[in-house]
């Protein structure tokens, strides 16, 4: 789980397609398996100032695979919604 103030990062490997545009876009962030190119996140959550990056990278990927929720409010913060 994600520490207070943090934006967790979760992945839905099973709507992945192997794109890479997460880790093309955000390295730090996001990988690709060797054996199936699906996502890997290298991190379990991050800072609230990489929340803009992570928010491109999500709508960036095809699959819609990748969720960020914020620790200390339950919701998507993707950018499909207004701010």
């Amino acid at each position: 789980m994600a520490r207070a103030g943090r934006i967790e990062i979760q992945v839905d490997r099973d709507s992945c397609v192997g794109s890479g545009a997460c880790a093309l876009f955000e390295p730090d962030f996001f990988d690709q398996s060797e054996d199936d190119g699906l996502v890997l996140p290298r991190v379990r959550d991050a800072a609230p100032e990489a929340l803009q990056a992570l928010r491109v990278a999500a709508a960036r990927c095809p699959a819609r695979a990748i969720v960020l929720v914020p620790s200390e409010v339950q919701g998507n913060v993707a950018g499909d919604g207004p701010d």
